[in-house]
């Protein structure tokens, strides 16, 4: 177990995204993780489109695994799109995805990431960070292009990219943390912990 984390805390982590898997493990985070059952689309229907969707929705995920692991340091995750007053969910086909990347081409878009820390069947800890990015203006033959050189990898992104690798093609301008992009606002979430006493660094 790493030298900098308390070994009095179990961290779970309370989700299935690898990118948040190699984030944690990036930073020398010791964790376990476990699935949250969530109806997302549920709770987000009752919500507006803003920083308090993310939040709410990692929230809902800490408790969930919180429950079922009282003793455990759970991190719940989520990461929201919006476009103007619109949440933008993953495109499950090559039609949505070029739907997608339609509505987003030549305009800013706003990427909100958030966390909660949940132990004993309570949120003890939460932050968000939105990031903005803007992608150039691109036609349909343009589009259908990346879509091809990418492939069908990139359905499993809400954005329809992945910034770290391919979709840096489809950018003009990107303001805000790497990590939050990624889905997972890093440098809030270790002042968290060290706030909590479970980081010593």
């Amino acid at each position: 177990m790493s030298s900098i984390w308390d070994p009095a805390f179990r961290l779970v982590l309370a989700s299935g995204s690898s990118t948040r898997r190699r984030l944690l493990a990036a930073a020398g985070l010791p964790f376990e993780t476990r699935a949250p059952n969530v109806d997302e689309r549920a709770i987000e229907s009752i919500l507006a489109p803003s920083a308090d969707v993310a939040l709410t929705l990692a929230r809902a995920k800490a408790l969930a695994v919180s429950a079922e692991t009282p003793d455990s340091l759970v991190l719940g995750a989520d990461q929201v799109l919006a476009l103007g007053g619109s949440i933008i969910h993953k495109s499950h086909t090559r039609d949505e995805a070029l739907q997608t990347l339609t509505s987003l081409s030549g305009n800013t878009h706003r990427l909100t990431s958030a966390f909660a820390l949940a132990r004993g069947g309570r949120v003890i800890a939460f932050g968000a960070d939105t990031a903005e990015l803007t992608l150039r203006a691109m036609d349909e033959s343009q589009l259908r292009l990346y879509l091809d050189a990418a492939g069908d990898g990139v359905l499993g992104s809400v954005g329809v990219y992945q910034w770290e690798g391919f979709g840096m093609h489809l950018f003009e301008k990107v303001a805000g943390d790497h990590t939050t992009i990624l889905g997972l606002p890093m440098l809030k979430l270790l002042a968290a912990l060290r706030e909590l006493g479970a980081l010593k660094l």
